[in-house]
């Protein structure tokens, strides 16, 4: 078995280190463009406890633009590459089949596609052809024009289905469903209140059989609980997690890491018998 492979083996639920190396990110854009301050902060997140530093070089808040495959490449490939050294597992956050070749060459071992394979026609084989594990999301258009296509009529049901597309689409291009893993996309093509209601189908979401990868660390979504931006909106994340982490959830992906675990170990022990 893969190191790749064994991530995603039964136990608790995994806290994934939000790594962002881009100027731009809604919540902390601008403050590890610095290789060495990113590489500080991806091993900070691992010693506490990360079962993966996922770094990002495109923003993908809502309204950002997208730039170029070499400044992504320029942002995350040294980093990835320091990490991957010193023993730290990484993911490399891209919709680029370009991006996520080079970075599993320097280490990586998570593809981590916010498009689920839509954004590059590339991708989904370049990724069989890598290996490693590929986590697909919940993906309906860029940043620029995403909320302009948050429509549904029954946003569960849709969420599930298109995921459902995307491993169909995994699969055929040669993607071993023991290496993929869904992402519902909260934020991405939904307004909060429908962010929402994809957490209360997280039972339908999980139903569809393979680890789910959550992210709503300092969302949007979270304003009407814990109002004042994103700062203010880490015990929120928190206690997302603990639900989460109690519905059987394989991971969730955040800025902060030793709160997630102990809300993870909080779960853990509400569940024993």
């Amino acid at each position: 078995m893969t190191a790749a492979v064994a991530l995603l083996t039964p136990g608790p639920t995994r806290v994934v280190g939000i790594l962002n190396v881009t100027p731009d990110s809604f919540s902390d854009g601008g403050r590890y463009t610095d290789v060495e301050t990113a590489v500080s902060h991806g091993l900070a997140l691992a010693a506490e406890g990360a079962t993966l530093i996922d770094v990002g070089g495109e923003s993908t808040r809502p309204g950002a633009e997208r730039v170029d495959a070499g400044t992504e490449l320029m942002r995350v490939l040294p980093v990835v590459t320091r990490l991957a050294e010193r023993g730290v597992a990484v993911s490399v956050d891209t919709t680029r089949a370009e991006v996520a070749a080079r970075c599993v060459d320097a280490g990586a071992v998570v593809v981590n596609d916010v498009s689920g394979g839509l954004a590059d026609p590339e991708m989904l084989t370049t990724v069989a052809a890598l290996g490693c594990v590929y986590v697909a999301m919940h993906w309906r258009g860029h940043s620029a024009t995403m909320i302009q296509r948050a429509t549904y009529d029954d946003v569960v049901a849709e969420v599930v289905d298109e995921l459902l597309d995307r491993v169909k689409a995994a699969t055929r291009a040669g993607i071993e469903p023991d290496r993929l893993v869904l992402d519902p996309g909260l934020g991405f093509a939904k307004t909060g209140d429908q962010s929402w209601d994809v957490l209360r189908g997280v039972e339908a979401i999980h139903g569809i059989g393979l680890p789910v990868l959550w992210g709503a660390s300092r969302k949007g979504m979270l304003d009407p609980v814990a109002p004042g931006g994103p700062a203010a909106r880490d015990d929120a994340s928190v206690a997302i997690t603990t639900w989460l982490a109690m519905h059987g959830a394989w991971g969730v992906r955040t800025h902060t890491v030793a709160p997630h675990l102990a809300a993870v170990a909080v779960a853990g022990r509400l569940e024993q018998s």
